[in-house]
């Protein structure tokens, strides 16, 4: 497995976007821009693939855990920070929609529509 792999899979499992990746290796003082980390994503047979070093990979690491947990001065939980960035990711996905229904007794009738009796077939024979 390779350390674009392993990255790949980080971003996934904790829902990053370049942008925020961004910001975790700022955290760590290594500033790298967002095409140099999509160039991380690529395929391996795209001619703008790079192989990501394991520099890059052990401050997006040591990043990663000060986002997560904190400094020692200022420490966070890390659950809390898990479930607001995929609360983020579920919100800007998805478009608010209201999630109650009317109750039956609420709605308005269906007025009723007179039965058809005859109908004039094209296709039909006479009989």
């Amino acid at each position: 497995m390779t350390n674009n792999d392993i990255f790949k899979k980080l971003r996934v499992a904790l829902m990053l976007r370049d942008d925020e990746i961004v910001e975790i290796l700022k955290l760590v003082d290594f500033n790298i821009s967002k095409s140099e980390i999509g160039a991380f994503f690529r395929k391996e047979d795209h001619p703008k693939y790079v192989e990501c070093g394991d520099q890059i990979l052990r401050n997006f690491l040591n990043g990663l855990v000060i986002h997560l947990r904190g400094t020692k001065e200022n420490p966070k939980i890390p659950k809390e920070i898990i479930y607001r960035t995929k609360e983020t990711a579920t919100k800007t996905s998805k478009p608010a929609q209201s999630t109650t229904k009317p109750s039956y007794k609420s709605r308005p009738k269906k007025e009723n529509i007179p039965d058809i009796s005859y109908v004039k077939y094209k296709n039909k024979k006479k009989s």
